[in-house]
């Protein structure tokens, strides 16, 4: 997937400034995606080149005037091109992984303790998204579609945590019990 492309998912559900664009990156789509400020700002100029965005200058007041980003009909058409076309899974890399591993070779305390630290990184966000899933979804059988896609990904957060949580667990359990 290219930047170019969650940013068309982002602006089809809204249009936004290129600073709406970066929080919404750093509060929902960047789970998923990420991408810097810098990097968001010089895509926007390329899609508005290739005519996949317009960009209308607002005025604000106390303020500079922004440039609000919306989808043309050219970007609707490559954002269907692109979600219609197979996806490779996509390869599954964890340094963590290979450090667990590799554990027998190093220092365990420390990962034992990295390990930690991640899975309270992981239950943090875990419950994020359960406040997040009860707060803006709370009759998920009433979504529209785009509504039920939105929540439909929020759950796959949600499982990929406790996939986290579980294996995490595991290992450290695994590792700070005595063996028979």
């Amino acid at each position: 997937m290219a930047l170019e492309h969650a940013i068309l998912v982002s602006l089809s559900e809204r249009a936004a400034s290129g600073a709406e664009l970066t929080r919404r990156f750093d509060a929902s789509i960047g789970y998923f995606w990420t991408a810097t400020h810098q990097q968001i700002y010089r895509v926007l100029g390329r899609m508005e080149t290739d005519g996949w965005i317009t960009a209308e200058s607002v005025p604000q007041p106390d303020r500079p005037t922004t440039k609000v980003y919306a989808v043309t009909a050219a970007g609707h058409a490559e954002l269907r091109r692109w979600i219609a076309e197979p996806t490779a899974p996509d390869p599954v890399r964890s340094t963590l992984g290979v450090k667990m591993r590799g554990a027998s070779y190093g220092d365990r305390a420390a990962l034992l303790d990295d390990l930690r630290h991640q899975l309270d990184e992981h239950t943090k966000r875990h419950s994020l998204y359960e406040f997040l899933a009860a707060r803006d979804f709370p009759d998920p059988a009433a979504l529209d579609d785009a509504g039920r896609d939105i929540y439909l990904v929020l759950r796959g957060g949600l499982l990929m945590e406790e996939f986290w949580i579980r294996w995490l667990t595991e290992y450290l359990d695994a590792h700070t019990k005595e063996i028979p």
